[in-house]
């Protein structure tokens, strides 16, 4: 017989639905998320077997369930890679782990408030602000979501990670009874070989990067689920710059999306700086250095800053 958790989750008055529904919206094909108008479905991993969130948005709420499907007795594998880690089986995961979750996806644990009214009168910022009321930062369902998600990323377009990222989903081949495909953890990830890595889409380095983590990962080297729950920032940081190909970028994008940690400095992003430029009216293009010196007075803000950047209207 398969699980089923459900709730309702009341949303602030200036909550950004559409702001969640555009991040999950990145692949037209469509074959791990569906996103309607007001709802979103992703196939997922719950305690290793295959489940489907699906989340309705009304004016004033959103209301979530999670169908899991039944897990083969025989499948003995390690199941350690992201937040189903934290019980033994779907059966047994509560369903207060399934609301955290969905708190984390939606960015309602994320002080927007504070943040607003410390800085609604910056003269650059401010407007900013006042231009993206509850601007949110969405989340990935799991921290190892982001970090792979990030490393993909990394020096290509949007479009062509969107392509690989869907490769890869695909080459792990798990779906849920709902048909989407199941975003992989760990474990999925480690059973690919070299081959299957490259022929999806990745370069050489970014195949040894995502065997890395991934074994990383399994050998509790690198916790992210007990990583998520006390988040010990410095601790993540370190811990994920050992491992081959991940850099300050990757780290920072993953704390963002991954943990909901608002201050990693994303300097290093190619439209955090470009949106910087045209909110500086500056005839030069930003440096790297530049964006980090303008960006270090915002702690513990940073990452929420280059949020707002990140939605500034693009000029043509």
């Amino acid at each position: 017989m398969s699980t089923r958790f459900s709730c309702s989750i009341p949303l602030p008055a200036s909550f950004r639905a559409g702001d969640i529904l555009a991040f999950h919206r990145r692949d037209a094909q469509e074959i791990a998320e569906r996103v309607t108008a007001s709802s979103l479905q992703k196939g997922l991993f719950w305690a290793a077997a295959p489940a489907c969130l699906s989340i309705h948005f009304a004016a004033d709420m959103a209301t979530a369930k999670l169908d899991i499907d039944d897990i083969d007795d025989s499948d003995d594998s390690d199941d350690s890679d992201g937040i189903s880690s934290i019980a033994g089986n779907a059966a047994t995961r509560s369903e207060a782990a399934f609301q955290a979750m969905l708190r984390r996806m939606l960015g309602l644990t994320q002080d927007i408030e504070q943040f607003a009214s410390h800085y609604h009168q910056h003269p650059q910022l401010g407007p900013l602000i006042a231009g993206h009321p509850g601007l949110r930062v969405p989340l990935t369902a799991t921290p190892f979501e982001a970090l792979t998600w990030a490393i993909t990323g990394q020096q290509i377009s949007v479009r062509a990670a969107v392509s690989v990222r869907r490769k890869l989903i695909v080459a792990t081949g798990r779906r849920h009874s709902s048909g989407l495909f199941c975003y992989p953890e760990a474990r999925q990830i480690a059973a690919l070989s070299e081959d299957d890595l490259r022929r999806a889409g990745f370069s050489m380095s970014k195949t040894r990067c995502l065997r890395s983590l991934a074994q990383g990962v399994l050998s509790g080297k690198l916790p992210l689920a007990a990583w998520l729950m006390t988040l010990p920032i410095d601790e993540i940081r370190e811990q994920l710059l050992g491992v081959p190909g991940i850099g300050p970028w990757t780290v920072n994008y993953a704390l963002l999306r991954g943990f909901g940690n608002l201050d990693g400095s994303l300097h290093g992003d190619v439209a955090v700086r470009r949106k910087l430029q045209a909110l500086l009216a500056s005839p030069e293009k930003i440096s790297e250095a530049q964006a980090r010196d303008w960006l270090a007075p915002f702690t513990p803000w940073r990452a929420l800053v280059a949020a707002h950047l990140w939605a500034m209207p693009t000029r043509t």
